[in-house]
């Protein structure tokens, strides 16, 4: 027996006693494990699902697919409507058999489970959990469905939505659990698990003037996006998500409730910062630290045409120097994107500057670029804007003033607050034919290899959009950024990474066998 097989039976035996017997005997006879699934003998009676009903308060839902409505008939109004729909992410939200990513090619595809308990209090979780243990079954949890690798749904399952558990606290003076006196009262935001980032921010920075380090897509839920990691645009000032997390109640796999921060439980509380979300239980309930809010955030916007592919490069290799020297620091973020057609595309932002001081930071770069007008033009006109960050996610303030940049839940009836970023559209529903991803560490940008990297994002842009996430790279990061995220689960790579290059492909919401939404690759 090698190591890794002992280290395997190892850590499944110390789960025994927290498993139904029928697993527990698996594992010890080494067999394969099979969850229950409908048609089963053992599957649960109709008195046992009743059972958990009530203990649910009522809250079990016997889950259908919408998409039955396109099977039937495709060419349906119902099925019309549906598709509309499914470009609404708040839509897709608000729905226990929908999610946010509709599947990925030759890897899943978004199914709806059997039941779904609509949980509203941990003890509703707690229900759930303990059902599943004692009869065997598949068990997945969605709070916001953005995942891309489908663990927020899965076929013959029971699923616990957290979606209506979306509270959100603001704390002048926390302490987690046991930690008092050592540590002292700091300002922090308690938050459901079904609660989503644009929410978030609009009651922390909108109403409570304080900032939470979150997500850049205001759809995504902030459960997921804490446990697994979690980059937002401002990450190189304040971290990831994940280090911010103060505190979380979370629901074992034993079906006990448990309070994990660094003083009460700090291994689990360690694996929760990043470590996956649902891999170590359900968490009910988180508390992150906020940050005293900078005066302004901005945005700076352009897109470069070179007219050939020798112009091309030497912009690319421009902006290689331009942003090793002015913009490796804690002040900025977000992505600047390679594309087909030699274009280079910049959609970033700021914080910690005025909009002159931006606009500062970024006059020899664009001079360099209207130096060379038989080489290159603007598709995008170059723009630097600044606003009061207290109004980045404040929904009255964008519909007034960048009407563009957000669109609305066009529900009837839906609150004024259910906003999202125009940029964000084209992930709403999307089918994924591929994603990869790279850290590029920030040795590339040493100048005798900055050529190296230009030729090698040259390379790639040959055949495919490169996006380049510069908040996801914490390399030139504050102090305090760069301590608190290597104190989490995340791969250490990210603390020296200039930037997570990322290469996807997605299509609109489609779906295996339903006619005239299949996925391109099935398309005759």
């Amino acid at each position: 027996m090698n190591r890794r097989t002992l280290l395997r039976r190892a850590a499944a035996l110390a789960f025994l006693p927290v498993l139904p017997k029928p697993l527990r005997a698996a594992i010890s006879e080494n067999a394969p494990v099979r969850r229950v699934r409908p048609g089963d003998p053992s599957w649960p009676s109709e008195a046992s699902w009743t059972e958990l009903n009530e203990d649910v308060g009522g809250r079990l839902i016997r889950m259908n697919s919408p998409l039955s409505v396109c099977r039937e008939a495709p060419d349906g109004a119902a099925c019309g409507d549906l598709f509309r729909e499914l470009k609404n992410p708040y839509y897709i939200g608000d729905n226990v058999a929908l999610t946010q990513t509709a599947g990925w090619v030759d890897a899943w595809e978004s199914q709806p489970s059997v039941y779904a308990v609509a949980a509203e209090t941990t003890g509703d979780v707690v229900a759930a959990v303990n059902f599943a243990r004692d009869n065997n079954l598949r068990l997945v949890v969605k709070g916001g469905g953005h995942s891309y690798l489908g663990r927020s749904n899965a076929p013959d399952s029971l699923l616990i939505w957290t979606r209506r558990m979306n509270a959100i606290s603001l704390h002048d003076d926390f302490t987690p659990q046991g930690c008092a006196p050592r540590q002292p009262p700091q300002s922090a935001v308690t938050i459901g698990p079904g609660a989503i980032w644009m929410h978030t921010y609009n009651a922390v920075t909108t109403r409570g003037g304080r900032y939470v380090q979150g997500g850049g897509c205001g759809t995504v839920g902030v459960a997921g996006l804490v446990l697994a990691g979690g980059f937002g645009s401002f990450s190189k000032n304040f971290g990831t998500a994940a280090a911010g997390l103060l505190e979380a109640e979370i629901v074992t796999a034993d079906g006990e409730v448990r309070i994990a921060n660094v003083c009460t439980n700090p291994d689990l509380y360690w694996g929760l910062k990043g470590g996956g979300g649902g891999s170590l239980g359900v968490v009910t309930r988180l508390t992150l630290k906020t940050h005293e809010l900078p005066p302004f955030f901005g945005a700076v916007s352009a897109t470069v045409h070179a007219f050939s592919d020798a112009a091309f490069r030497g912009l690319i290799g421009q902006f290689i120097d331009f942003y090793a020297d002015n913009l490796v620091n804690r002040h900025w973020g977000e992505i600047v994107t390679l594309r087909l057609g030699n274009r280079l595309e910049i959609r970033m932002v700021f914080q910690g500057l005025d909009q002159q001081q931006a606009q500062t930071v970024w006059q020899p770069f664009f001079h360099w670029v209207n130096g060379s007008p038989q080489d290159f033009t603007y598709q995008l006109t170059p723009r630097i804007i600044a606003a009061p960050a207290r109004n980045l996610w404040d929904p009255v303030f964008l519909k007034k003033h960048f009407p563009s940049g957000v669109l609305s839940d066009d529900r009837p009836g839906a609150p004024a607050d259910n906003i999202f970023w125009s940029g964000n559209l084209a992930e709403v529903g999307h089918f994924l034919s591929g994603f990869q991803s790279l850290w590029l560490p920030a040795s590339l940008l040493q100048s005798d290899r900055r050529s190296a990297l230009a030729d090698a994002l040259f390379a790639a842009a040959r055949h495919w959009p490169v996006e380049l996430h510069f908040q996801k790279g914490l390399a030139g990061g504050s102090a305090e950024a760069v301590s608190a995220t290597g104190d989490t689960a995340m791969n250490p790579d990210v603390l020296g990474a200039l930037a997570l290059a990322i290469i996807g492909g997605e299509d609109p919401p489609a779906f295996p066998g339903v006619p005239g939404h299949r996925p391109d690759l099935e398309v005759d």
